[in-house]
């Protein structure tokens, strides 16, 4: 037992390793990006990508009726039997579905783009545009297929690589576009990125010679009802979610103007993306292993625990260090204008901790296909997250818009303890939740080192406490999986 979690927890960090370098990779092109169209485009034009990108998504969250991750479900299971002809016959299924709702996606854009841009901007005058942005929707869903190929299958050096070029080829050609055009180029830059992203996608799949079946557009709906039908619920929970965000963007752009948006955007993607890659990197190894082993709840019980363990044993240090360079970060990544988002993401960034878990035990319920559950829980999760957004902008503006935030964080993270634990029997033992206890007192006390008056006291405090929670990291995992041997392994290999 011992030995198989070791391997266990030896593999989730490995996984974590390949998929963060290349989260850390894509930040580091995304940090250019942003910085570099901040600086062209300013706020208002920040706004506008916002406003634009959460609306395809919601459209492309429509057209692709889950498939990307129930396909992954699938593909896990065939690729863990080995058996050829499932997994060519799963490919097939998949390409027909990913194809056929490509166009139906790209359609739906055209016909509904006035109501789009009234909806998103409260005129039309955005119309050509979203007419435009039904090809990068087209491509969009080409590449999500390709992506549960590659997740599926396990090929995940490929899909790696895939993501590494397609992010530095899309930055390198749109960015002079934005230098030359400005706000004209955002459009462009957008489907650019998409079709070149497609590119590489497309041939790292087509490397892994998978051969294709004849199977007719009928056949392939009898035989991929199982994946259409979790794919259905998924999609639902993931309209309600982008459907979420977008309302409270709505709503922030009437009550405060689109630089409150274009605020709303960068704090977002500073808490999700760049804080919250961590679950990124973890999620593309995760979600096709539990779905492996999903039917063994003894097996999915370890496995949660030992996903949450290092979830939270990598987070923690990400957020103490997250509190010191806060500012530093966003003038960074922005400007000066920005820093009215350090009460926003600061909240926001204590909630990763209980994230950590309640994102490690959502997945059980995802991987075992219990659609309904799933549904229900997405629809009253996004509500409330909704409902108390909206309230705390409405009383505290961006900071209290994070405090809403690690509020909404809390709250998850009880209820999907109590919910896993009614349905499926899942609990952590005492030993987890006294790593947990200390890991959220070590962000904690970190996060409260700075409303501390005095400069040298507020960054000496939060500089011991970074080092305290690096060095707790470390022991830990040292404890668990003994990673200086891991390490020194790794070096060897090199030399």
């Amino acid at each position: 037992m011992a030995d198989k979690q070791q391997f266990s927890y030896t593999h989730i960090l490995k996984a974590t390793s390949l998929f963060g370098g290349v989260q850390v990779f894509k930040i580091l092109i995304s940090i250019i990006r942003v910085k570099i169209v901040a600086i062209l485009l300013g706020s208002v034009g920040m706004g506008i990508i916002g406003l634009l990108n959460s609306t395809i998504q919601v459209v492309s969250e429509i057209a692709k009726l889950g498939l990307d991750t129930s396909a992954v479900k699938e593909l896990a299971h065939a690729n863990s039997s080995k058996d050829e002809k499932t997994i060519a016959e799963t490919v097939t299924i998949l390409e027909k579905f990913i194809w056929i709702t490509a166009i139906l996606g790209a359609i739906f854009t055209i016909v509904f783009s006035s109501r789009l841009s009234l909806l998103t901007f409260g005129n039309t005058e955005y119309t050509y545009e979203f007419i435009w942005l039904a090809i990068a929707i087209f491509f969009m869903q080409l590449v999500n297929g390709k992506v549960a190929i590659l997740q599926g299958t396990q090929s995940l050096k490929k899909l790696a690589v895939a993501n590494l070029l397609g992010s530095t080829v899309g930055l390198i050609v749109t960015i002079p576009l934005y230098y030359i055009y400005g706000n004209q180029a955002i459009v462009p830059a957008i489907i650019i990125t998409a079709i070149i992203i497609y590119g590489f996608f497309w041939y790292f799949a087509n490397s892994l010679k998978i051969k294709t079946i004849s199977l007719s557009v009928k056949d392939a709906f009898f035989k991929g009802k199982e994946m259409l039908r979790l794919g259905l619920a998924l999609s639902i929970t993931g309209i309600i979610t982008l459907s979420a965000t977008y309302a409270l963007q709505i709503y922030i752009r009437y009550e405060g103007g689109l630089d409150e948006v274009g605020y709303l955007t960068a704090g977002f993607l500073i808490i999700n993306a760049y804080v919250g890659m961590i679950f990124n990197a973890m999620g593309t190894d995760y979600f096709p292993r539990l779905s492996a082993i999903h039917t063994d709840n003894t097996k999915v019980q370890v496995a949660v625990r030992n996903q949450a363990t290092i979830a939270i044993l990598l987070i923690t240090p990400i957020i103490t260090t997250f509190f010191i360079a806060a500012p530093l970060v966003v003038n960074i990544l922005y400007s000066k204008e920005f820093l009215v988002i350090l009460g926003l993401i600061s909240w926001g960034v204590l909630g990763m901790v209980f994230k950590a878990v309640s994102w490690s035990v959502g997945y059980v319920i995802l991987a075992k296909g219990d659609s309904k559950i799933f549904v229900k829980t997405a629809i009253i999760f996004n509500l409330v997250s909704l409902g108390m957004n909206i309230a705390g902008y409405y009383y505290g503006g961006l900071t209290g818009l994070g405090i809403s935030i690690l509020a909404y964080y809390i709250i998850h993270f009880i209820s999907l303890l109590i919910i896993t634990k009614i349905f499926y029997g899942l609990q952590f033992n005492s030993a987890f939740y006294g790593l947990f206890t200390q890991c959220v007192m070590l962000c904690a006390i970190a996060f409260l080192f700075t409303f501390v008056e005095g400069t040298y006291l507020k960054y000496g405090g939060m500089i011991v406490v970074m080092l305290l929670s690096y060095i707790f990291t470390y022991s830990q995992l040292q404890k668990k999986m003994n990673i200086k041997q891991l390490i020194k392994d790794k070096l060897s290999k090199r030399s």
